[in-house]
Order: C-alpha cells, then structure tokens, then sequence
C-alpha cells in the first residue's frame, strides 16, 4: 500500500507556499537578510508548533514569513517545496501565496513574483511538476486592502489564474469580499474560499452564493447543514480538504475523529491536501499515510479521490488528460 500510494500521481490545490517554509529555511534567510527572530534555534521553533487552533498558528506562519524579502528568498521557499513535493510524487500544484502580508513589509509584487515564477519555470523544466499561483486575500483585513491588492496585481495578470480567501475565519465571513469576488469574476478568474474550517457551515453558503467559488478550501463543517451537503453534491463542487492540518489546529482531535469518510459517504468531490506542510506534519505523501492508518481504504478510494483532484484543477484539458492517463496507468497496475 505504500508504494501505491506514492506512485500515485498527486495534485495539490490546497497549498500555502509561505506554509512550506520550514525552520531550517527561516533560520537562513534571517541571517542573509539581517533579521533576528524571536527563537534562539530550530528546535524552539518546532516546540511553538503546539497549535490550539487557528489563531495560534497563524500568529507564528506571520512571523516567519517575515524573512523573505527578496526575489531570491521567493525562489528559494518555492523550490524547496517543489523539490520535497517531487518525492511524494506531486504532479501538479495550485498553490496561495498572501501579496498582503509582504506588501505591508514593503515588499513588492514584483519581487514577490519574480522569484515565485522563476521556481515554477525550474520545477517544470527539471522535475516535470506543472504548477499555477492563487492570490490569496486576508479575511482579517478589510474588503478595501483587497480590492487595491488585487487591482495593484494586474500588470501581472498572467502570473496568477485565480483568487482565493484565507486567514482567520471567526467573525469574517465570506460576504464580507463580495465586491471583490465579484471584480474577480469579471476578470476571468476562479474563485476559490476557505469556508467550513472553524467557521460555520453557513460560511460555505455563502461562499457558494455570494463569492460564487469553484472550490472550498477545507469546507469539513459543511455536515452540520444537509442543504449544504446537498448542493455541493448536485454542483460536485470540489472540498480541498487538508487532513494533518485539522488535526494540527483541533479541528478534529484525533486522525480517527476526522469526517472524511463521511464526506466521501455524502457523495462529495473530496481531494487531499497539506495546507501549510512544514506547520502540520508533512507534505502530501505524510497526509495520504496518516489517513491510511486511520482508515484503511482500499485503493479504489484512492483512485477516486486522486481523480477527483485531476478533475477539480484549474488544468488544460490537454494537461488533464494526461494526469488522467498517468492515474489509470497506476491503477491498472494495482490491480
């Protein structure tokens, strides 16, 4: 079971690329651009990823990325996970980057897409991993700063395909970024949202109605309302749901607590993901494992739900068939 499910081809499209940056990375680019952290070593880092929930962690994912500064710091963070993403087999990602919480820092956009841009030539060209970028707005910020961020961010239109919606959830629903959601639409972006995380199934709603999002980043809450599950079926809209992550921020307490085989019961477009992966436990290949573990499916489970990531991606067709053809190939030698 473990050489199958890392031969199977994987599709991220719930990634945080500022959530890839492990201590060791934070540590380097600190001294290269003369940043004292508030940790004496490595190891200190990892005792503060003692998360009680999503607040907790947010207040240390801000505080380091705080070290990238240059084009070369976003190259850097974004090869590495490109890098450690090829060994589990990563085909195709579609990963959030914040332009807010660098721009507060003074640095620019296109600092910030140089660098990101220049790792997804290289990942492409040497590793064969196709990739696109989502410009995430901070719910905890007003609609105003993402209106401007977004309008700031077209001169590089075509270095991102889509928008998304993260941070903290509590008390900033979805309907607060209509306008800009809307702004999105008109461009020709998708529109994705975080929703049903800590926040409420009605949260999923209304990313659905108002923001008109293609996908739900996490969207685990969505069982608290039938009419909610209800339309996610009928519409097959995809749940990018981010299995360590949860455990990691007491979404669920245990592995074996979490609602993905209820999710998969409900008919749902369910897909798997590592969220921020040097914060929860690992990559994409460390959630496949913990999942297996907690609930032995069988590999057509995995087929499924490795399909439906093929099929939920921003991708060509051209591209997707062949991510197709790769996952049959897979399966066909399973069985």
């Amino acid at each position: 079971m473990h050489d199958f499910l890392t031969r199977l081809p994987k599709i991220e499209l719930h990634l945080h690329i500022e959530g890839s940056l492990q201590p060791e990375m934070m540590f380097a680019l600190a001294e290269r651009n003369g940043i004292e952290l508030p940790y004496s070593d490595v190891d200190e880092v990892r005792r503060a990823y003692d998360f009680q929930d999503l607040q907790s962690f947010l207040n240390l994912y801000y505080q380091g990325m705080n070290v990238l500064r240059t084009a070369d710091d976003f190259f850097d963070l974004a090869w590495a996970y490109f890098q450690r993403s090829h060994a589990d087999n990563v085909r195709h990602s579609e990963f959030f980057f914040d332009p807010q919480a660098h721009l507060a820092r003074g640095v620019s956009l296109d600092v910030q897409f140089e660098g990101l841009n220049r790792a997804r030539q290289r990942a492409e060209t040497e590793l064969g991993i196709t990739s696109a970028i989502i410009l995430s707005f901070l719910r905890d910020q007003s609609e105003e700063s993402a209106i401007e961020t977004l309008e700031a961010a077209l001169p590089f239109r075509e270095h991102f395909i889509g928008v998304g919606l993260d941070s903290a959830e509590r008390g900033n629903p979805p309907s607060k970024f209509e306008r800009v959601f809307a702004r999105a639409g008109e461009l020709g972006l998708h529109r994705v949202a975080h929703a049903g995380e800590e926040g409420p199934a009605a949260y999923i709603k209304e990313a659905l109605d108002l923001l008109h999002a293609e996908r739900i980043d996490h969207g685990v809450r969505c069982l608290e309302d039938e009419s909610v599950v209800a339309e996610l079926a009928k519409k097959r809209i995809p749940l990018t749901v981010c299995p360590l992550s949860n455990v990691y921020l007491k979404v669920v307490e245990r592995m074996e607590d979490h609602p993905l085989p209820k999710l998969i019961e409900a008919g749902l477009c369910v897909t798997l993901h590592s969220d921020d992966p040097a914060y929860f436990g690992g990559y994409m290949g460390a959630n496949f494992t913990a999942v297996q573990n907690a609930f032995n499916w069988p590999n057509e489970t995995w087929i499924q739900l490795t399909r439906n990531a093929i099929e939920a991606s921003f991708i060509s067709d051209e591209r997707r068939k062949a991510l197709l053809a790769e996952l049959d190939e897979v399966a066909q030698d399973a069985v």
